[in-house]
This record gives structure tokens, C-alpha cells and sequence, in this order.
């Protein structure tokens, strides 16, 4: 990470945000059996944990910019300014059912959305205390380390991560026929749970590629930053950069997103327009300036709710506080990969 006098203001509040998120996060997974669950929908899940998550990212927030707008998973846009153009775009606990099966894979997602396009990003991973950040035009760092995509040129030699259908309503089949498609293209496939997370691993090169079908704006805003800063592509799966709200999304370095559109595209929900200009996703996946086209020129240039009820699952509610606790999750747990000795 860039040292915090050089960090953009808001970049630094978001920071800020996410590891007062993470230390109440880091605090419960002390205890899972204690947490409170609630089922939104079928196997959708929110814990008391999801929702002061959210409350303490949402009060640094707001009290450093209280005029700013709020999209947030468990409260939507109940709190913040509607209008204004400057809209916080978060996700207090992604990978929730890894969290309650204590499955260390999950994160906090905060993106700040300034007229339509990602301006700056945080994924905070408490459980290894890695924070992938990003500020339009800056780059993406994990840490103190700038991040770059992979360099793998052929799909076939790739690892992808992706996401499966759960919620009632998805289309199982549809979503089978396309892994199919892409295990007998790749290396290999992986399913960890967390898509904010997967965009994150994508950006600092740790996997090749993601692509899932079914996500909302809190999943994607902050990694489609970190995707692009890294010199990653983002879009939907015709290669094109409106992915957002159309709950479809794929990512990767330039020459395996071409090839991964050649082969998801026909799953696309999206319809495929010509070519142009604005077509791409520089920052964000949103209606975004600069530069990459559709899937078709891209290969052509490349080629040869509300809870419905609360259960308690054993013990006495927790006390959840921001405060109090500072470490990963487990005591004496290790990094899994080497750290720097700058603080910070």
C-alpha cells in the first residue's frame, strides 16, 4: 500500500472503514456458535455480524463525508444522500456462509462510485490481513506491493475462479453447461466463495481469471477498480464493459479475456453491440472512459431483504464492537505469504 500521507482522502477513510469492519469481523470469528443467523432467502444468508459490519463502515463514512451517498448489501440506500454524486458502494461481510461454517475465505468490499465510474476501492481480507487498494490512475496495490495481472497467454494453461448458482429461481443447468465448457478449456476451476475476494486474487495475479453470473453492485464495484488498475479487463461475458447491474461478470489479463469471451459469450444475457470506444471498462465496469472492445474485436486483435427469521445456534448473543481487538482472526495464526516490515 502506498504510504497513507500519500492516499487519496477518501481512499484513506475507506481503509479506515474496512479494518474497523474487519476487527468486528476478526472478533466474532472467535466464536462462530455464537452468532445470530438469519436466512434472507434460500440459502442466503446475514448474521448480526454482516449488519454491524456495515453500521461501522457506513458511521466512518458518513462522518467524514456526510453529504455522500450510500449502496449497501443488508440496508441499501436507507442511509446517505440518494442524489448525490458520490455514492459508497459496499458489501460489510462477502463470503458470508464461509463465515458462518468458519471457512476462512471472505472479505469486506467498499467502493466509491463518483458519477457512474469506480474512483476508489478496498478489499480488506481479515483473516490474513491482506488490503488490496486501489485509486483511479494510481494502480492497485496488495498491501505495500503493487499488484499486475498474470501473464499466462493461453486459456488453456489458466486457473479460473467462479462462483455457483444457490438462490431459487437460478438457471443450475444453464450455469453447469457453461463450467463444463470452461474446465475442459483451463487448467483448472475453483469455487471460493467470495467474489470480491476472486477479483482481488485476479488483479494481484494469484488466479488467472473469474467470471460468475448472478452478482450485485456491492460483489464487483471495488474489485472491477482493482481488476483495471492491475491492467486487467472487466466486463460481462460478451466482452463488453456493462456488467454492474446485468449480473454477469468476467475478468482477467487482455489476452485471456478475449478468450474467455470467445467461449462465454454464448451464455451472455447481455445483447452484443458493435464495437467502440466506449465499450470498455477502464475503471469499474461502469459506463467507464479508455479501452478495450468487445469480445469479438478484442480476439479478432489478440488471434492467431429483510430477514425472514433469526435462530440462535448456541450460547448468548455476542457483543460486537469495533474496538477491543486488534490480529487475524485466529491467535497465532500465520501469513500466508511474506509481509513487508513497513507498518501499515
Amino acid at each position: 500500500m502506498m504510504p497513507s500521507n500519500t492516499l487519496h482522502p477518501m481512499l484513506n477513510v475507506a481503509i479506515k472503514a474496512a479494518r474497523a469492519a474487519g476487527s468486528i469481523i476478526n472478533r466474532a470469528a472467535l466464536d462462530i456458535e455464537s452468532v445470530r443467523v438469519a436466512e434472507k432467502n434460500a440459502n442466503d444468508f446475514v448474521t448480526e455480524v454482516d449488519q454491524a459490519s456495515e453500521e461501522a463502515i457506513i458511521q466512518t463514512l458518513l462522518g467524514a463525508y456526510p453529504d455522500h451517498g450510500i449502496l449497501a448489501e443488508e440496508s441499501g440506500q436507507e442511509h446517505g444522500n440518494a442524489q448525490s454524486d458520490f455514492i459508497w458502494i459496499i458489501d460489510p461481510l462477502d463470503g458470508t456462509t464461509n463465515f458462518i461454517h468458519g471457512f476462512p475465505y471472505y472479505c469486506v468490499s467498499i467502493a466509491m462510485q463518483y458519477r457512474g465510474k469506480i474512483e476508489q476501492a478496498v478489499v480488506y481480507d481479515p483473516t490474513r490481513n491482506d488490503l488490496f487498494s486501489a485509486t483511479k490512475g494510481r494502480g492497485a496495490f496488495m498491501n505495500d506491493r503493487r499488484m499486475r495481472v498474470g501473464k499466462r497467454t493461453q486459456l488453456k494453461d489458466c486457473l479460473l475462479s467462479t462462483g455457483f448458482p444457490y438462490r431459487q429461481g437460478d438457471d443450475l443447468q444453464t450455469y453447469l453447461q457453461l463450467m463444463g465448457e470452461m474446465i475442459k478449456k483451463t487448467a483448472a476451476l475453483r469455487r471460493p466463495g467470495a467474489a470480491a475476494l476472486d477479483l482481488a486474487y485476479v488483479a494481484a495475479g494469484f488466479s488467472d481469471g473469474f467470471f460468475e453470473s448472478g452478482l450485485q453492485p456491492w460483489d464487483t464495484a471495488a474489485g472491477s477498480l482493482l481488476i483495471t488498475e492491475s491492467g486487467g479487463l472487466i466486463g460481462n461475458y460478451s466482452g463488453e464493459s456493462n456488467f454492474l447491474h446485468v449480473k454477469e461478470c468476467m475478468a482477467a489479463n487482455p489476452k485471456i479475456y478475449a478468450q474467455m469471451a470467445h467461449h462465454l459469450s454464448a451464455f451472455s444475457k447481455v445483447s452484443a453491440s458493435k464495437p467502440s470506444e466506449d465499450s470498455a471498462s477502464e475503471a469499474g465496469g461502469v459506463e467507464t472512459d479508455g479501452a478495450h472492445e468487445n469480445a469479438n474485436a478484442v480476439l479478432d486483435a489478440l488471434a492467431p431483504t429483510p430477514a425472514k427469521r433469526i435462530q440462535r445456534v448456541k450460547g448468548t448473543p455476542m457483543s460486537i464492537k469495533p474496538s477491543g481487538f486488534d490480529g487475524d482472526a485466529r491467535p497465532g495464526s500465520a501469513p500466508r505469504r511474506p509481509r513487508s516490515n513497513n507498518p501499515r
